[in-house]
């Protein structure tokens, strides 16, 4: 009973339940400074305004489309270049060292940059995102191809298989299953990446309301749109969540 995983979300809820009213009670003890840490009331107020006056949807279409484009360009594109990487050792000499380079920084330190080159509107965003998620996706194939069992290649090799019968029974469906299993991964950069995105330089987007949220010392906001920002996620990690499940049910 104590192992249910419905139980288990209900002790979640619950400590969550109490943690709010924990920090409710200290604000209205003043044991919290409003201007650092406001009470989840007005936070919860911050957000109620936000909806009400309907000037968030302009702000979350933006994030939305710059994180969605950019995701779908960078699995895309890792995918295509961590398949040919694999099995063209050639290619691999020359695309592992970008990739490993890249990889190697903060690629958010890349967001100025991409507002200097493309300015402060959408393309920015996208090529943010699609960097920092064709980077993980790129890996996830590369190195998820060179590990595949070799005897299940070499027998296909034997039974006369060709190279795109390798690629189309052994490495494609390999490569779904790592992709699938990293997408979560991929959601949370192509969100980071647009939000950073827009921090740096917009006119809209969540990115660009937690930006003028700091300038005004607004921290009610700021709270506002991050517990926003986490729950737009959660739900897109728990849609992607079943879409595994659902495409990866002939494992």
């Amino acid at each position: 009973m104590l192992t249910d995983p419905r139980f288990a979300l209900l002790r979640q809820l619950t400590a969550f339940g109490l943690l709010l009213a924990l920090w409710e009670l200290a604000g209205r003890f003043d044991l919290l400074n409003p201007l650092f840490v406001p009470s989840p009331s007005k936070i919860g107020a911050s957000l109620y305004e936000l909806f009400a006056d309907g000037r968030i949807w302009p702000h979350l279409e933006a994030t939305f489309t710059a994180a969605l484009v950019g995701l779908a360009l960078g699995i895309v594109v890792g995918i295509a270049l961590g398949v040919i990487a694999a099995l063209v050792p050639p290619v691999a000499e020359l695309l592992e060292p970008v990739m490993t380079l890249l990889n190697a920084i903060p690629r958010v330190v890349l967001a100025p940059l991409f507002v200097i080159w493309l300015g402060i509107e959408l393309a920015s965003k996208v090529a943010l995102a699609f960097i920092l998620v064709s980077v993980v996706i790129f890996f996830t194939v590369y190195g998820g191809i060179r590990q595949v069992d070799r005897k299940l290649v070499e027998r296909i090799v034997t039974l006369g298989g060709s190279r795109w019968d390798l690629v189309r029974h052994v490495y494609l469906p390999s490569v779904a299953a790592w992709v699938l299993g990293n997408l979560k991964v991929a959601v949370g950069f192509a969100f980071t990446g647009a939000c950073v995105g827009e921090f740096v330089g917009a006119s809209r987007g969540l990115g660009y309301l937690l930006s003028f949220a700091q300038s005004t010392y607004n921290a009610a906001l700021m709270f506002a749109l991050i517990f926003l920002i986490m729950v737009v996620v959660l739900l897109i990690f728990a849609a992607a969540g079943r879409l595994e499940k659902f495409l990866l049910r002939w494992q």
